[in-house]
């Protein structure tokens, strides 16, 4: 199967404008925190449409229930597990909660 030439050019531009929507939502934070909500809910939605896949570091930046960029201790609240080797997040805006595993280095 082929892969349309418009379709890599739309895909980029997708991505394109998805970077310059979270650049602004992390400069308009401080300033009108529901300006910055509206930008990442756009480059939520330029995602789905293109089929453009997040990466791991884009995923864990902002809050899936309520748009909200997470940054540690202004927007969300970070805790350590080490017993469970996992990472807590907390939204402050809507209380949700996400764990993510936290990798250890063995010391040799």
């Amino acid at each position: 199967m082929r892969r349309n030439p418009r379709q890599s050019y739309y895909k980029r531009i997708a991505r394109e404008r998805i970077e310059i929507l979270l650049d602004l939502a992390k400069k308009e934070l401080d300033k009108n925190p529901e300006r910055s909500r509206r930008y990442v809910q756009l480059a939520r939605k330029i995602g789905l449409r293109y089929n453009i896949r997040f990466s791991k570091f884009l995923k864990r930046m902002f809050c899936k229930k309520c748009n909200t960029l997470l940054i540690p201790g202004k927007t969300s609240i970070v805790r350590t597990n080490s017993k469970e080797r996992t990472v807590r997040v907390k939204c402050i805006n809507c209380g949700k909660y996400y764990r993510y595993p936290l990798k250890i280095k063995n010391k040799i």
